[in-house]
């Protein structure tokens, strides 16, 4: 009886896995549609690019500003109520965004949507960190990382099926975010209290106890970031042509879908922490051989692992998250984690812009190799995990 009570268990653990990870992806899909959509859309209206990269910068920052409030939340309303409400107020400020197609109404909206969304996306992590068997979870956060990449990508795709003109799009996204929640709805009884276990902690009490994990993610951030919107400025300065740059990001891209799960691996038998530095390393050692191999043809099998290892950072991050802290101090830990996203996501990417202008393209490696290195380094001369 006991063992089947243990096999039972299993499965229902199991379950809310599949259901936790199927909510994300989801959300992974409806996120990664809304940013190309509302730039094509704000390009087709006139406005400037830099208007276009300040609307876009609403969500980082509702993510950034709403991080610290998430504990509290759990706290008072619960995990689950609070990510069912994100999930709904996702799709209603989706369908604000829809019905007013103004430039203007969107900066509000699109710092709502990071503010609402972000809790949804935190908890999910959380859970799924919490319900890993600590012995497969860098296999679990490997197929995690893997989908919610796979779901970003999914969501441009989608736009290719329904276009960027009028509401089938957005209904795309509304209905996601729709789907998302249904999701959610469906498993949470087999989920734990996260939100009541152990001590409580906020975003500012967490910060010091991870220091070096938190650097993790700020490089990590910034680094898929500037490589998004800088890489392919990078390649003009080559002559490379601007299909040829699209693909060097496509398959780069690839290579963090396609390898976390073998680096999730890897960290069951090193240690997350081991990895981490393993890859802060091999990503530096990546941004001083993008300038020799950019015009060959072994730029694809180069791009594909160097997007591999600069992922696996934060994919690892996730990893020792889960090792060393779980409860109220998990849930303290990944909103933290959101936030520092949110901070390398844009700092980072006017830096390496910054390094361009003084020293030219090679700025931009240079700037992003430094990064990684002084994180390899760090990490390496702290003996205890911080």
């Amino acid at each position: 009886m006991a063992r089947e009570d243990v096999q039972t268990g299993d499965i229902t653990q199991s379950a809310a896995m599949v259901g936790v990870i199927a909510t994300v992806s989801v959300f992974a899909i409806a996120q990664g549609l809304s940013y190309p959509l509302l730039s094509f859309i704000l390009q087709r209206q006139g406005a400037s690019p830099a208007l276009i990269g300040l609307s876009a910068a609403m969500t980082p920052i509702g993510f950034i500003v709403s991080s610290p409030l998430i504990p509290m939340l759990a706290r008072r309303f619960g995990a689950g109520r609070t990510a069912l409400t994100c999930a709904a107020l996702s799709a209603l400020t989706l369908l604000l965004i829809a019905w007013s197609y103004s430039l203007y109404a969107w900066f509000p909206l699109r710092f709502l949507i990071g503010m609402v969304t972000n809790p949804l996306y935190v908890l999910s992590e959380v859970w799924i960190i919490a319900l890993a068997p600590p012995t497969r979870r860098g296999r679990v956060m490997g197929i995690y990382s893997t989908l919610i990449s796979a779901g970003f990508a999914a969501g441009p795709l989608c736009l290719l099926l329904v276009g960027t003109e009028g509401w089938p799009p957005f209904m795309v996204g509304i209905m996601a975010f729709v789907l998302c929640g249904t999701c959610l709805a469906a498993v949470l009884p087999r989920l734990p209290r996260v939100d009541q276990a152990g001590e409580h902690v906020s975003v500012l009490g967490f910060m010091p106890r991870a220091k070096l994990l938190l650097v993790a993610v700020v490089v990590a951030a910034g680094f898929e970031q500037a490589i998004l919107a800088l890489l392919p400025v990078y390649g003009t300065s080559f002559g490379i042509a601007e299909t040829r740059m699209s693909a060097i990001l496509a398959i780069m891209i690839a290579g963090n879908i396609a390898m976390q799960v073998p680096l999730g691996l890897l960290a069951e038998r090193m240690g997350a922490r081991t990895v981490k530095l393993l890859c802060a390393g091999a990503t530096a050692i990546g941004c001083a051989l993008l300038p020799l191999l950019i015009e060959t043809p072994l730029v694809w099998p180069f791009v594909f692992l160097w997007g591999a290892v600069s992922y696996g950072i934060y994919t690892m991050a996730i990893i020792e998250l889960g090792e060393r802290f779980s409860g109220a101090a998990l849930v303290a830990g990944n909103a933290t984690f959101a936030l520092m996203w949110g901070v390398g996501g844009l700092a980072m990417p006017p830096l390496a812009g910054a390094g361009m202008n003084a020293l030219g393209a090679g700025g931009l490696p240079l700037t992003l190799g430094l990064a990684c290195l002084a994180l390899g380094i760090a990490g390496a001369l702290r003996r205890k995990p911080a």
